[in-house]
């Protein structure tokens, strides 16, 4: 790609991006990721750097409307901008489709080797602490708790049926997005990082538990019938 026409769909991607936990900064290490997957394959790397790019600047309508999904309002969009920046239209369609299957949250999944590099590239930035640190900024934007309580007030692991929470989002995505991977290279990228989310989530679970467990029968004791 033109250095020219990356600094053109960049700065298109800057304007689009408000949400702190899918900031420029997740962008970029998206599009470091997929450059090293890609490496291991012959790639159009025109349709790859510009899905990466683009690809979540469908998030802000998602927030405004939860029915939305931001994947394939994302999508439009980027079709519709590369088509207006000239691009070939088999290229933004290329382009169209990568984005429109990289989301964890739906069973349409990428074809092309493009779209499965975009797809593991932006699920390597839930592995490891960096996942960790941007589930919980991401839970604290939609107003959702780090864990749910039972009726007796004790803490329930999320593993569960329960209301959204941190522990709810580890259990049912965090943990289990290491088998989710197309590419070698990106299993290779997020087993190295596996042990320190499992180790952050089961020392939160320890702590928080024990705070409630012990809170429990304290105040108990300190409640006159």
């Amino acid at each position: 790609m033109k250095k020219e026409m990356y600094l053109k769909i960049e700065k298109y991607m800057l304007s689009c991006m408000k949400d702190g936990a899918h900031d420029c900064q997740h962008i970029y290490r998206v599009l470091y990721f997929a450059l090293d997957i890609a490496s291991d394959y012959s790639v159009d790397k025109d349709v790859l750097i510009a899905a990466c790019l683009l690809h979540d600047i469908g998030r802000e309508a998602q927030f405004k409307n939860s029915e939305y999904d931001h994947a394939v309002v994302g999508a439009d969009m980027a079709y519709k901008y590369l088509c207006e920046i000239k691009w070939i239209e088999s290229k933004a369609s290329h382009v169209k489709a990568c984005i429109s299957t990289h989301r964890y949250r739906n069973n349409n999944l990428p074809k092309s080797i493009e779209a499965k590099i975009l797809f593991d590239a932006d699920k390597l930035d839930v592995v490891g602490t960096v996942g960790i640190a941007r589930t919980l900024a991401y839970k604290g934007i939609v107003s959702e708790p780090l864990y749910s309580i039972d009726e007796t007030g004790n803490v329930l692991d999320g593993s569960g049926d329960e209301s959204p929470s941190f522990f709810k989002e580890y259990n049912w995505k965090l943990k289990n997005v290491y088998d989710k991977f197309f590419t070698n290279r990106a299993k290779k990228i997020a087993e190295k990082s596996r042990k320190a989310s499992i180790d952050f989530y089961e020392s939160m679970y320890r702590e928080v538990s024990s705070v409630h467990k012990v809170g429990i029968n304290l105040l108990k004791n300190s409640l006159e019938l």
